[in-house]
């Protein structure tokens, strides 16, 4: 399996910085605020400097007013300055989330079937997913503490210079533990969340398969080596995340070790300071508040590394499923028009991986109109065959040409306009039954709809429903049959009505009580058009102009069902096969 890419530190920042500079207002307004925030924060441990002094020299209790009156317009301003902070900071990463969301799902819906075949859709989900959420809980939980945090200890330490260079200098003391305890950290523990996240992919990957396998995995008896693949993929994941866990806890130590010197040099400075007469004991005081009001932040900062870093790791696998380059923009073909809508496969190689081809030299013509039914052995290249004649997989070698054209010199609108697919997998999508059928055509009306309803003997059921095609469907709405669902799926076609009709074995789920009704659905939803059928049930071969029989990637047999049977050769095998089945099934 190839996992789809991750993008490196340098691409991925570079792809943040350029959306900030996007949202350039709003990144700089959340900026100020945070500073006026942190200010406020830090001003209450200078003051009470102050105040110490000011006792200790007997002043009046009036002069303690002022003192107060800057205590309490400190805690409104860092209140309110606090919570405007952390508003715009999610609201700016939620801003950019959503661009990195949209521009994901973006790609990933035009990556070419190839790659995600490869990488397998538990990788792409796992992305989608679990690393926009956990992007999202850093954006909402995370971020604007780390942003408050990291601001408060730059000008906590701004402020302890202020009351004496030296003092400044002690509280960077601290600093170098600091550094150690990071590159301690950071080292092991950016492996370890890299190797979490992959873990992830792997066992939703094992999930997926399992879960839309499941009928196979019964069939064949293994769920226990399913259940084993699944096991091992969990137990990697927790075994990681513990892993984490117990470094984050040494890491934690470190820096507890790390605010023990630092406040214990503040301490020990400002006392020689203080005997010296080189600062007052209210500046000595507060720096060794100032310091200790920088523990929260700094080990908040330190401390939030984890799911930073976690953060960070998913952002590299998002901003690396944004980077994969464009095969073929459209922009940049030259749009041509074809002459007709004949099909024609010559010389087609393939293979997912490089060194075990799929196909081998196989040429196929389908002539306009033509009806041509691809039979053969599981694995023997029929769904990748089809996939290459309507333009999802790139043969590695080879060529297919629509009304003599190319498909690589059509436009991406050309060939959707000119060529459809309907797999064994339909999805119904969620809303009114009449928008899910609209997906095909925007501008269909109620009539066009009914219409194509009507052309694959659906209008019927659909009628019958609630609100007829207005019913909502789908998650949440009215669960359809897969007979139900394929019939939807036909009736796109319809209006669609493309020159090219592709049905990789889209009968298939419906079972055998609803398996005749969607072959004759699929016989008028492809009538007159060129259509190449991936064939399950070998009635819909029978009814085609022309059968080919594929075994092992090559083409092995090609004629009329009729000519095939009586030469006695693969297909007259499968045919005795499939028959013998079907009567058992039916006794």
């Amino acid at each position: 399996m190839t996992l789809l890419p991750v993008a490196g530190p340098r691409e991925s920042w570079s792809w943040l910085f350029a959306e900030l500079r996007h949202h350039l207002a709003l990144t700089v307004g959340t900026l100020m605020i945070g500073i006026v925030a942190a200010a406020a924060a830090v001003l209450p441990a200078y003051v009470f400097g102050q105040l110490v002094d000011r006792v200790r020299g007997q002043e009046p209790a009036s002069s303690l007013v002022t003192i107060s009156i800057v205590l309490v317009v400190a805690a409104v301003v860092g209140g309110i300055s606090s919570a405007a902070a952390t508003y715009l900071t999610t609201r700016l990463g939620e801003t950019v989330l959503a661009t990195l969301r949209e521009r994901v799902v973006q790609r990933a819906l035009t990556l070419p079937t190839a790659v995600i075949e490869k990488a397998g859709k538990g990788d792409l989900l796992s992305r989608i997913g679990d690393d926009v959420n956990t992007i999202g809980r850093a954006v909402t939980e995370v971020l604007p503490k780390v942003i408050s945090s990291l601001l408060v200890a730059v000008l906590g330490i701004v402020a302890m210079t202020g009351l004496d260079w030296r003092l400044g200098l002690a509280g960077l003391a601290a600093v170098p533990l600091y550094v150690l305890g990071l590159r301690w950290y950071l080292p092991r523990s950016a492996p370890m969340y890299a190797d979490q996240r992959k873990a992830v992919a792997a066992r939703s990957q094992a999930l997926m398969e399992s879960m839309l396998g499941a009928r196979t995995v019964h069939a064949y008896g293994l769920e226990r080596r399913h259940l084993t693949e699944i096991d091992a993929a969990a137990v990697r994941a927790r075994d990681l995340s513990i892993g984490i866990v117990t470094l984050f806890t040494r890491f934690v130590g470190r820096t507890n070790r790390a605010e023990f010197v630092g406040l214990s040099v503040i301490l020990i400075v400002g006392f020689v300071l203080v005997r010296g007469d080189l600062v007052t004991v209210g500046a000595a005081t507060a720096a060794a508040l100032l310091f200790h009001r920088l523990f929260d932040p700094v080990g908040t900062v330190l401390h939030s590394f984890d799911e930073v870093q976690s953060a960070g790791a998913g952002l590299a696998r998002l901003v690396g499923v944004v980077s994969i380059p464009e095969e073929a923009p459209a922009a940049l073909r030259v749009a041509h028009t074809p002459e007709d809508s004949s099909l024609e496969l010559r010389d087609i190689e393939f293979g997912y991986e490089p060194g075990i081809p799929v196909l081998y030299g196989v040429s196929v013509r389908i002539e306009a109109g033509e009806r041509v039914a691809l039979v053969g052995s599981t694995g023997a290249g029929k769904t990748t065959l089809a996939a290459i004649a309507a333009g999802l997989l790139v043969p590695t070698g080879g060529s297919v040409r629509l009304g003599g054209v190319a498909l690589r010199e059509l436009t991406s609108d050309q060939l959707r306009a000119q060529v459809a697919i309907v797999s064994q997998e339909v999805h119904v999508f969620a809303g009114p039954l009449v928008d899910d059928l609209r997906l095909a055509r925007p501008d269909a009306t109620a009539d066009d709809v009914r219409a194509a309803l009507a052309c694959v003997d659906a209008l019927g059921w659909v009628d019958a429903l609630p609100e007829g095609i207005e019913t909502r469907v789908g998650e949440g709405g009215r669960t359809l049959t897969a007979a139900q669902a394929q019939q939807l799926a036909l009736a796109r076609l319809v209006l669609r009505d493309p020159g090219v009709a592709i049905l990789d074995e889209a009968t298939a789920e419906a079972g055998s009580l609803g398996a005749r009704g969607l072959e004759l659905a699929a016989a008028a939803a492809t009538a007159g058009r060129t259509t190449l059928i991936v064939a399950h049930r070998l009635t819909q071969a029978a009814a085609a102009d022309r059968v080919i029989v594929l075994e092992h990637g090559r083409i092995v047999e090609a004629g009329a069902h009729s000519e095939l049977l009586a030469a006695g050769g693969r297909y007259a095998e499968l045919w005795g096969a499939w028959r013998s089945r079907a009567t058992a099934v039916a006794d």
